[in-house]
C-alpha cells in the first residue's frame, strides 16, 4: 500500500489538491517514517526515505512563515513538523529548522478561546478533535528537544488542549467524544451547556486517539511524567469506549459512532484503521491490556477484506474513506452520512499503512 501511494504521487504538496492536501502530506510522512523505523534494513528503505524528503521539501514554502501559517491553514499544518525535525537532525540543513521553528511560533500566534483552547482554524472559538493528531506530537517532540526548560509547554499547555476537548466533547454514557465544541455557544450546532457538536464522527475521534498514543510514546522524559500519567489515564478510558463501540457484525467502526445501525450510516475505513492502529499500538507499548489485541485485529482484518482492492497490476486500492467533514456546516447526522466516499484517499490508505505496521509488529 505504501508503494502504491508513491506510485500515485500522493502525499507531496502540489497546490492543486483539496483543502486537506497539507494534512495528506504530513500524514503520509508519518506513515512512511514509521515504516522506515520498523524496517530500516529493507531493500526499499532508501525509496521511502527519499519520498519522505520529497514530501517534506514540498511543504517548506507553505509552512515557513508563522504569520501566514495561521491565516491559511488549520492546526493540520503541524502534521509535517516531526519530519521537518527529523530531517534537520539528519542533515543539519537550516531550511528544515526555519520551517519547524515557524510552525512552533505559529502555535503561539494561534487564536485561543477564553479557557486557553486553541481554535482549530479561523472559525472563532471552535476547537476540533482533528487538530490534536498534528499538534500534540509536534509540540511534544519540539519541546523535548529544543525547549525542555519551558516547563509550561507540555505539562500545562499540551495537556490543557487535550483536557478542554475531553471536557467539552465527552459523552458520559458512551465514553466517546464528539467532533468539537464552540466555546462561545453560538454555532448552529453548539450544545447550550457544553458547546459541543452533536455527533461522534469516526475520523475526528481517530485523530484524537492517535494524538494520545503517539504523544505518550514521545513523553519519555521525567520532566513530563505527570503529563504522561494524565494522558495515559484518558487514553485508557477512550480505548475502553472504543472497544464498546465496535460493530458486532464486522468488528470495525461506524462513520457516526453514536448512531450505530441507523439508516444511512456505514462502516468507514479511515476511522476504523485509526482505531485499529491506536489500540494495537497502545497494547504493544503496554498502555492497554492484551485483551484489546484480538478486538483490534478483527477490525483490521475486516478492513483488509472489505476495503483493500487488488488492482491486479502490483498496486492496491483503498475504498470506503469519507471526504473531509467540517464543523463549518450544519453538523447534522444527514451532513456526515451524506459526504462523498472517496476511493484511494491517502487519509485512508496512510491510516491503513500505520495499522498494518502495528499488525505486523505483533509478529516481530
Amino acid at each position: 500500500m505504501a508503494k502504491t501511494i508513491i506510485s500515485r504521487g500522493q502525499g507531496v504538496l502540489t497546490g492543486a489538491g483539496d483543502a486537506s492536501e497539507l494534512l495528506q502530506a504530513g500524514f503520509t510522512q508519518k506513515a512512511f517514517r514509521q515504516w522506515l523505523q520498523q524496517y530500516p534494513r529493507h531493500l526499499s528503505a532508501d525509496t521511502f526515505a527519499s519520498y519522505i524528503k520529497n514530501s517534506v521539501d514540498s511543504v517548506i514554502p507553505v509552512v515557513s512563515n508563522a504569520t501566514a501559517d495561521i491565516k491559511t491553514s488549520p492546526l493540520d499544518r503541524l502534521s509535517s513538523g516531526n519530519n521537518l525535525i527529523e530531517l534537520y537532525r539528519e542533515t543539519n540543513n537550516e531550511t528544515y529548522k526555519t520551517a519547524f521553528e515557524a510552525l512552533r511560533t505559529s502555535i503561539d500566534l494561534q487564536s485561543r478561546n477564553v479557557e486557553g483552547g486553541l481554535w482549530y482554524y479561523t472559525y472563532a472559538n471552535w476547537s476540533y478533535l482533528d487538530g490534536m493528531a498534528s499538534f500534540a506530537p509536534f509540540y511534544t517532540l519540539y519541546s523535548s528537544l529544543y525547549d525542555e526548560e519551558n516547563t509550561a509547554a507540555v505539562p500545562d499547555d499540551l495537556v490543557l488542549q487535550l483536557h478542554l476537548l475531553w471536557t467539552h466533547c465527552y459523552n458520559n454514557v458512551s465514553g466517546l467524544l464528539v467532533h468539537g465544541y464552540d466555546e462561545s455557544y453560538t454555532a448552529v450546532w453548539a450544545d447550550n451547556v457544553t458547546g459541543a457538536s452533536p455527533h461522534v464522527w469516526g475520523r475526528s475521534l481517530g485523530w484524537y486517539a492517535m494524538a494520545m498514543i503517539d504523544t505518550l510514546e514521545l513523553l519519555n522524559s521525567k520532566t513530563y511524567a505527570a503529563a504522561h500519567e494524565r494522558i495515559k489515564l484518558r487514553f485508557n478510558d477512550l480505548a475502553s469506549a472504543l472497544v464498546q463501540a465496535v460493530d458486532s457484525t464486522t468488528g470495525a467502526w461506524w462513520q457516526i459512532l453514536d448512531q450505530p445501525g441507523r439508516e444511512g450510516n456505514y462502516i468507514e475505513s479511515s476511522g476504523s484503521a485509526m482505531f485499529a492502529y491506536s489500540l494495537l499500538k497502545g497494547a504493544r507499548l503496554g498502555y492497554l491490556p492484551k485483551s484489546v489485541i484480538n478486538i483490534a485485529k478483527r477490525g483490521y482484518e475486516y478492513i483488509v477484506d472489505e476495503f483493500v482492492v487488488n488492482n491486479g497490476n502490483g498496486t492496491l486500492g483503498y475504498n470506503g474513506t469519507v471526504a473531509v467533514c467540517s464543523l463549518n456546516s450544519t453538523a447534522t447526522y444527514e451532513y456526515y452520512v451524506g459526504r462523498p466516499i472517496l476511493y484511494n484517499s491517502v487519509l485512508g490508505s496512510a491510516a491503513f499503512v500505520l495499522a498494518s505496521l502495528e499488525y505486523e509488529a505483533l509478529e516481530i
